[in-house]
């Protein structure tokens, strides 16, 4: 009521209809990996590949910037949220070169994916690991050959090393056994992953190779531990909320709904983590998306399993529980920067796909039936038998369908509870719940009577009539739909004196018609 002190017109505004409650987004996600430059430990918005290129990609010898980095995913998984409809996310790039003895190891190694070597050095002397840069022919030479005899032993294999005039050759080479040199150098541990060949070489090497690095051409990064002590532990990606690093500095990014990890598995294939770290690490996801309630998190399952093992690995090692957690299998194959297939875990791309489904049907519309655009084909051809057994336990396959191409064909939660077992459940309620919430705060401090009851009553039935009309929930009329409750029933005068408007609300999702069952029968010709 304005202040009337002297004569005249006087004008006062009466909200007397429903403030509107604005839906909030439901799409965006936060991908946590490796990167070749970027802010660490630090949430950067990105809109786009090229800005993730601008902002995360590493320089080439031609000056022009590159976004995948070999020993990651993280630029494959974003270029892959991208492709499948994905408009904005956060990317968090972790310290670069994570390790037990503070974030120094290498993680990749850049010019040269099929082999990584290292040198082991002694207390006195700091491990050293090196990539050639630029053109690797023209400084070092570096030669993988089958090994000299049939029976070296599984997965033997001959090392050939060339630095200008110097040559050093190991014969008979197996992994995880040590060797010797041509010279008498003998190599501590050989260790072979999908992804490179690891040597680590006795500490005689060391001096020779620091002092000739700069004219080689090679970079030799430092570390306090030698390579073989060498890990990601679970903690370089779990972070924490005070330092604001890690999966748990995504606390203070609100519009945050989606959480994928993909460099966990990256780290995995290198050895660099076991399987008890990669359990730690999506428990955290989990556990982080539990704890805020308006995120999922999107679980990678270990690469190169079969369906049988998959399944195992679901039921038995892992045995994850949640309402908030979604698992996609198998791996898919992409185009890598130079047009050859690679294999990378599915999360991003799923990321991008629910995405692209909100945008064009809305939350409620389970993300499944849809083209996983970018992906040459799955890692493993899932059969109908297989996935029988695969879908009861919320394991989402990824299938080829004749003529209909790459398609997500699940879409399940990992939680137990028939009642939250459709992903688009799940999500529906994240974005009701997250709406009225910033659509309810100017209630705070409201004199708590009769006449606030029925103005947030109002308020909130408009936004879920809007939310019914859009095809969320099910129920020819609204009254089928939801109710709104806010009267003396759940709030009795015990609970007013402690300051408490309590809202009760009902909701009727809409879930998927996961199962369509035909039924013929044969009509005689009297009928």
């Amino acid at each position: 009521m304005p202040e009337m002190l002297s004569p005249g017109v006087y004008i006062q505004e009466i909200n007397s209809g429903p403030r509107p409650i604005e839906g909030v987004g439901t799409a965006m996600a936060a991908l946590v990996g490796f990167a070749a430059s970027g802010p660490i430990n630090k949430p950067i918005l990105i809109t786009s590949w090229e800005q993730y290129v601008d902002t995360f990609g590493g320089t080439q010898s031609d000056g022009l910037k590159n976004g995948y980095m070999d020993g990651s995913y993280l630029g494959y998984s974003v270029y892959g949220y991208f492709n499948n409809g994905g408009r904005r996310c956060y990317v968090i790039r972790l310290p670069h070169n994570a390790s037990t003895s503070g974030d120094k190891t290498a993680v990749a190694n850049k010019a040269l994916p099929e082999l990584q070597v290292a040198t082991r050095a002694s207390k006195a002397i700091p491990a050293l690991t090196f990539q050639a840069k630029g053109d690797p022919q023209s400084d070092i030479s570096i030669e993988i050959t089958q090994p000299t005899n049939d029976d070296a032993g599984e997965g033997g294999f001959n090392l050939r090393i060339k630095m200008d005039d110097t040559e050093e050759f190991f014969e008979n080479l197996v992994p995880g056994k040590p060797g010797k040199g041509s010279k008498g150098r003998s190599v501590v541990e050989a260790v072979q992953t999908s992804k490179f060949i690891s040597v680590v070489l006795e500490e005689k090497a060391n001096t020779t190779l620091a002092e000739r690095a700069p004219e080689l051409g090679v970079h030799v990064i430092k570390t306090n531990t030698s390579l073989a002590l060498a890990q990601v532990q679970p903690g370089t990606f779990i972070g924490n909320v005070n330092d604001r690093s890690g999966l748990e500095g995504l606390e203070v990014l609100e519009d945050v709904t989606m959480v994928a990890v993909p460099d966990l598995m990256a780290m995995y294939e290198q050895g660099l983590i076991d399987r008890d770290g990669v359990k730690a690490v999506q428990l955290a996801m989990i556990n982080h998306c539990e704890r805020m309630m308006d995120r999922m998190a999107i679980i990678d399952p270990l690469p190169e399993l079969k369906p049988q093992e998959v399944k195992k690995w679901r039921e038995k090692e892992t045995n994850y529980d949640s309402k908030y957690a979604a698992l996609y299998y198998p791996w898919v194959k992409v185009a890598d920067s130079k047009g050859k297939p690679i294999a990378i875990p599915p999360s991003a791309l799923m990321a991008g796909l629910w995405s692209r489904s909100d945008g064009e049907r809305g939350v409620h519309k389970a993300p499944a039936n849809e083209v996983v655009r970018g992906a040459l084909n799955p890692v493993y051809e899932i059969t109908t038998g297989e996935q029988d057994t695969l879908n009861p336990i919320g394991v989402n396959c990824i299938r080829t369908f004749t003529n209909r191409g790459v398609r997500v064909w699940g879409a399940r939660t990992l939680s137990s509870d028939a009642s939250w077992r459709y992903i688009n459940v799940r999500r529906l309620f994240n974005y009701v719940q997250k709406s009225l919430y910033y659509g309810t705060q100017w209630v705070v401090f409201e004199p708590n009577d009769t006449n606030l009851w029925e103005r947030v009553k109002r308020d909130v039935n408009a936004f879920l009539s809007q939310v019914w009309r859009d095809g969320a929930l099910f129920g020819k009329t609204q009254q089928e739909a939801f109710y709104v409750q806010v009267d003396e029933k759940n709030n009795p005068e015990e609970a007013r004196d402690l300051g408490q408007l309590n809202i009760s609300i009902g909701l009727s999702p809409v879930k998927p018609a996961e199962f369509v069952r035909l039924t013929f029968y044969q009509k005689m010709q009297s009928e």
